[in-house]
């Protein structure tokens, strides 16, 4: 998300991972969409918020505003009587609408955007998925309630990586190829992890091979997350031997996933395939910063309407983790439904980066050194430029994105 006014700018990606089925087909192999988990949004049944009936209607009158690309084709509201693949739930659409009434409750006092916003002020990017179309949707009215349609343009980034023009980074792809193999190593290694997977696969009647390509963590999480027990086959069913899988089943799969993440950042791979994976979107966020930057400085009011006030970028969990990763957020663990990162810039040319509402401006790796003892406690944004535009190059021995993108190795 960003603001760019006279006090204040913020930037961030926010990720849509609170839909209703992130690995759909160990339900579609099962036949199993639970019945209490509906993709519609009923006002009256839980969870619910005071705007979600108006968030319904305001969706309805979604045809005035302008959608890049095939994202008019989308629905704009989740609307099924079944669990179809990846779709947002109600809770789901819930979260982000209070995700959007936090931020409006937050910057209120700054009076970030003014009442005539214009179409440039307000930005907003999503990937060409329903569940994150409807996530930025739910985020954007939580945070600007009965918004203007005809002042909207929705922009379509084909790329989870929100890389624009500058997708093509083929070491970035060698970093992530080795890094699959890292994972795949260490999860054949755990032999309490195999017989977990054969014991689920026995249950449900399936290949333990497709059961592990199936992902059951998504599944299960999202069982777990609306309160919901874990799918079941009758004994007897043709389908497999009968029975549930179990909370202990799943924490042996989420043990496996912690000591995955300790194991990830000991290695490394991740961490280089997070720099330049992100760093088109750093990038960019770099830029827009130092155009307000550059304003502020020659004291002059910014373009009336002319600049990025509010930038909403609707994404996955496979944008986000590489984008703490690149930070130097290690220590953050693998995003949450509904997670959320923010970067502020203040106006006097400081920075300041959120993650799920929490400040961790000195735990990255640009401002982690900076004396937050000083008149001025806060992380300067020439820290954050210099990070993005060299320095977080550093890890890879390189001196720009080109240049570790198309190095030659060995």
């Amino acid at each position: 998300v960003c603001f760019y006014f006279d006090q204040c700018v913020i930037m961030g990606i926010y990720s849509a991972l609170a839909y209703g089925l992130s690995s759909w087909k160990l339900f579609s192999l099962l036949s199993l969409p639970p019945a209490s988990l509906f993709i519609s949004l009923p006002p009256s049944r839980k969870p619910s918020h005071p705007q979600l009936n108006s968030f319904i209607g305001h969706m309805a009158q979604g045809g005035r505003g302008r959608w890049e690309g095939t994202l008019s084709s989308l629905p704009r509201l989740p609307n099924h009587s079944a669990c179809e693949m990846g779709e947002l739930t109600q809770t789901g659409v819930v979260q982000h609408l209070r995700n959007g009434q936090l931020l409006r409750l937050s910057y209120k006092r700054h009076k970030l955007l003014p009442p005539n916003w214009s179409t440039k002020q307000v930005w907003v990017e999503t990937t060409g998925r329903s569940r994150t179309l409807q996530s930025g949707m739910a985020l954007l009215y939580g945070f600007l309630p009965d918004f203007d349609w005809s002042r909207l343009t929705v922009h379509h980034q084909w790329s989870t990586l929100f890389c624009g023009s500058a997708c093509d980074c083929p070491a970035r792809n060698r970093y992530l190829e080795e890094e699959q193999r890292r994972q795949y190593r260490l999860r054949a290694a755990d032999t309490e992890l195999e017989r977990t997977y054969a014991d689920m696969a026995r249950t449900l009647g399936l290949p333990p091979r497709q059961l592990r390509a199936a992902n059951p963590i998504d599944s299960l999480l999202c069982h777990l997350c609306h309160g919901l027990s874990f799918p079941c086959v009758a004994a007897g069913s043709a389908l497999g031997s009968g029975g549930c899988l179990t909370l202990a089943q799943f924490a042996v799969i989420r043990r496996q996933q912690l000591e995955d993440e300790v194991d990830r950042r000991r290695v490394g791979l991740y961490r280089r395939y997070a720099v330049l994976a992100t760093h088109p979107y750093l990038n960019r966020t770099a830029n827009r910063m130092e155009r307000v930057a550059k304003v502020n400085a020659l004291g002059r009011k910014p373009r009336a309407g002319g600049e990025e006030v509010f930038t909403l970028s609707s994404a996955h969990d496979v944008t986000v983790a590489p984008l703490l990763s690149a930070l130097g957020l290690e220590d953050a663990l693998f995003p949450r439904f509904a997670a959320r990162v923010v970067f502020e810039l203040w106006k006097n040319m400081f920075v300041r980066v959120l993650y799920n509402g929490e400040d961790v401006t000195f735990h990255t790796t640009f401002c982690r050194s900076h004396d937050r003892n000083t008149a001025q406690p806060l992380c300067p944004l020439g820290n954050f430029l210099s990070f993005v535009k060299k320095d977080m190059f550093n890890v890879l021995n390189a001196t720009s994105y080109h240049n570790a993108c198309y190095r030659r190795t060995g």
